[in-house]
């Protein structure tokens, strides 16, 4: 049975500041009253934040559209959470990271809201990354690279730090270049597995990634995208086989490398 006190929260808002404002109350409520809420920290909840991210972004590479309005509520409510954490800490609450961001798109768009113009869309982000440069106080372009998020996928993150780099002319001319450093960590790799030593072994690795990320890069191939489409295409193909060894009555987990191959193989001219 409904709590009378809580009657109104049922009632949905009729634009988005009832709407947020109800969100903000149930949340005041819960970490009052709910036992698993009431124990949540920033840090516990970081895991909460990317996971809900990227499942709304993987509803967007579904072109989902019912789920995308579900994920980005539950975007939305990790934001308004943490906006409460921070408010009973005496930090700073929800309006003050909704006003922070009007702020922001106000300073860093004067080609929009003043009086000043921008020809190109590269003039446009040109001065978005300069304003930020200075409003976050970086002293030294080796900050604006430690300044990518860690937290971002390995691909993506070594992609905006190149790019960052790529800003200054520390860049190779074109794609050539950046293959023949392909090529060239490729071969340091095979050595170094060679030798059967780990470290080494995961530092070459590492640096084999990071130059296809380059390759990717002057291509304008989102790595990201590329390795999700390889990983999809596998477990496609997997299904083939899977399916197929069961229709002929076999039993995939008894086939031999060179059936399951063969079945591979099958998959791919499907």
């Amino acid at each position: 049975m409904m709590k009378k006190e809580y009657e109104e929260l049922y009632i949905a808002g009729t634009d988005a500041g009832e709407a947020l404002n109800r969100l903000a109350a149930i949340i005041k409520i819960l970490r009052r009253e709910c036992p698993w809420d009431k124990v949540q920290t920033h840090e516990t909840l970081k895991i909460c934040m990317l996971e809900e991210a990227y499942e709304a972004v993987d509803a967007i590479q579904e072109k989902d559209t019912a789920n995308l309005r579900e994920e980005l509520g539950d975007v939305l409510l990790q934001v308004v959470f943490h906006s409460d954490l921070s408010s009973e800490e005496g930090d700073f609450d929800l309006t003050d990271v909704i006003n922070e961001e009007c702020e922001k798109m106000l300073r860093r768009h004067p080609h929009i809201f003043l009086e000043e113009k921008v020809k190109t869309i590269d003039k446009a982000l040109e001065r978005w990354e300069n304003m930020k440069s200075k409003e976050h106080n970086e002293k030294s372009y080796t900050e604006r690279l430690q300044k990518v998020p860690r937290a971002l996928p390995a691909l993506l993150r070594s992609s905006k730090v190149q790019s960052k780099a790529s800003k200054i002319g520390f860049d190779w001319e074109d794609a050539k270049g950046a293959f023949g450093k392909v090529e060239e960590e490729l071969s340091e790799f095979k050595d170094a597995c060679e030798a059967g030593g780990r470290e080494d072994m995961t530092e070459e690795l590492g640096d084999l990634l990071f130059s296809i990320v380059n390759v990717s890069r002057f291509l304008d191939i989102d790595p990201e995208e590329a390795l999700n489409g390889a990983t999809r295409k596998f477990i496609a193909r997997f299904q083939y086989m899977e399916n197929a060894s069961a229709e002929r009555g076999l039993d995939l987990e008894r086939m031999s490398l060179e059936e399951m191959d063969k079945l591979w193989m099958e998959a791919k001219n499907n």
